[in-house]
């Protein structure tokens, strides 16, 4: 792919997995063992900062460049797995509304049309206050939230899909619906799965972030980058790099997925093939 954001995007994406994979050789401390006497040790760029501790430690002594590290396994692993979730829903949905229409187009519509009117914050904020929250639930909860996108652009690729003359052809040979579908239509809407992919796992990752903020997303011993900036929120005014990190972070992740987005957009799209 000739592609500058493509490229500048994998990059960033590439260096934060190796980082997140690698992350018990890149830093020898524990991201949730505590060490009150070295609390709030400043990074090492301000006066009082050393190498020991690079990005500084938190309030309760954690080193702050090891709960970056692991964070990022968490806020990662989270967009991924619940882009799964909500990937496979919205994809099944979609090519059987695409596919079939009629009286299956109609009430998947319905039920796209009942998730578009309901806030995805507002609804997970309530579902993990009522449940309890845990990383698998949160998972979960996200996952079944996001579907959406996913069956609004498969079904309408499948619906044109479905008119091509090799799809005629397949059905007067005698294939069978489940080889249609597998062999003929779901090779040709990967482009659109793509891009629609990258998208949901940031919106996946900021959400997770918000409900971390908001106290009812990832708890401890675990750690995941909204996690910290929700834990600095009380610091502020006294010590603004505790939030800078992690929001830093979580900015440069969100801007190179939305990048590979773009990228892959531009390239599967028919102006951009040409």
């Amino acid at each position: 792919i000739r592609h500058g954001g493509f490229w500048i995007g994998g990059t960033i994406i590439f260096v934060i997995v190796l980082m997140a994979i690698f992350a018990p050789l890149l830093t020898p401390y524990d991201p949730s063992v505590q060490s009150l006497s070295e609390g709030f040790v400043p990074p090492v760029w301000a006066e009082a900062g050393s190498w020991e501790h690079p990005l500084g430690t938190d309030n309760l002594g954690r080193d702050y460049f090891a709960r970056l590290l692991y964070g990022a396994r968490i806020s990662l692993g989270l967009g991924l797995l619940t882009v799964i979730i909500s990937g496979t829903i919205g994809t099944a949905m979609g090519i059987t509304a695409g596919y079939w229409g009629g009286w299956p187009d109609m009430i998947i519509n319905f039920f796209i049309t009942v998730r578009l009117t309901l806030p995805v914050v507002l609804v997970a904020l309530v579902v993990v206050a009522l449940i309890g929250s845990s990383l698998w639930l949160l998972i979960l909860v996200i996952g079944l939230l996001l579907w959406d996108r996913f069956a609004i652009v498969v079904r309408s690729a499948t619906q044109q899909l479905a008119q091509r003359e090799y799809i005629t052809s397949a059905r007067a040979i005698g294939s069978s619906t489940p080889r249609i579908l597998f062999r003929e239509i779901l090779p040709n809407i990967t482009g659109p799965l793509v891009v629609v992919t990258s998208i949901e796992i940031a919106h996946a990752i900021l959400l997770e972030a918000a409900l971390s903020f908001l106290g009812l997303g990832v708890q401890p011993p675990d750690v995941s980058w909204g996690l910290m900036v929700a834990e600095a929120k009380a610091q502020l005014l006294f010590r603004p790099w505790m939030i800078a990190i992690p929001g830093a972070a979580l900015v440069l992740l969100i801007f190179a997925i939305n990048l590979v987005g773009d990228a892959l957009r531009d390239v599967t799209t028919p102006e951009g093939k040409a």
